[in-house]
């Protein structure tokens, strides 16, 4: 279930979208302005974030200039939702890190398929929600996990793990930055945490062929890559 944080000042749009989210099968964090959306964030990682222009304590523009250069949370997709519609406002967005811009009054439906597109092109996912990398197939709805169409079975945990690693394939995350992403909501956290599920996640792959996609990158963290398929 894809995980979107609102930051609006405006209590009815709030529940608008509260709503129009939970039809379409996700949950809504809500924030009424930047202090209180940095304070969600410091919580919980969404899956994206839908940004309003003006808020009561901060330009939004400003504080998406600062999530921009964040190197934890930058990669999280922004959508800008703002009455401002002129094309250099647009443009503003666009250069700070927006990866789209609704105008208000918006549609419901408009809304859901601006976030079904932009967290597709973000995360690789299909309409099917199949995530694929070389021969690793997930898929994102049925939690089934396969190479080469036979089905690999994998504990939550290292599912969890292999879904944000194919999300984001090729890029480097250290051990501390694969706490905050797919250990959100665990206690005390040690970096070790990782080093075992990493260990499971690659045993499982091991008879596929693939454990190898799984790599270590010495002083950075871990990253999955067809670089280290077979043959590769």
């Amino acid at each position: 279930m894809p995980t979107i944080l609102l930051v609006e000042d405006e209590a009815p749009i709030r529940d608008m979208v509260r709503f129009a989210l939970s039809r379409a099968g996700m949950e809504m964090l809500d924030a009424e302005d930047v202090k209180a959306a940095e304070q969600s964030l410091s919580v919980r990682r969404p899956d994206l974030i839908l940004l309003d222009w003006m808020l009561p304590d901060e330009n939004g523009l400003m504080f998406l200039r600062r999530l921009s250069k964040d190197e934890e949370k930058r990669d999280i997709p922004v959508i800008m939702l703002t009455a401002r519609a002129g094309e250099e406002d647009k443009i503003k967005g666009f250069d700070v890190g927006a990866d789209d811009y609704i105008t208000k009054p918006f549609s419901p439906p408009e809304l859901i398929a601006r976030i079904k597109a932009v967290l597709r092109r973000v995360t690789g996912t299909d309409v099917a929600g199949n995530l694929q990398v070389g021969r690793l197939r997930l898929n994102t709805k049925t939690h089934l996990v396969s190479c080469d169409e036979v089905q690999i079975d994998l504990g939550p945990t290292e599912y969890r793990l292999l879904k944000f690693l194919m999300s984001h394939a090729e890029r480097v995350y250290s051990r501390g930055q694969l706490l905050d992403y797919v250990w959100p909501d665990m206690g005390e956290r040690e970096e070790r945490t990782v080093d075992v599920s990493v260990r499971r996640l690659r045993k499982a792959l091991v008879p596929h062929g693939c454990d190898g996609m799984v790599r270590t990158i010495r002083g950075a963290g871990y990253a999955l890559s067809i670089k280290g398929m077979d043959g590769a």
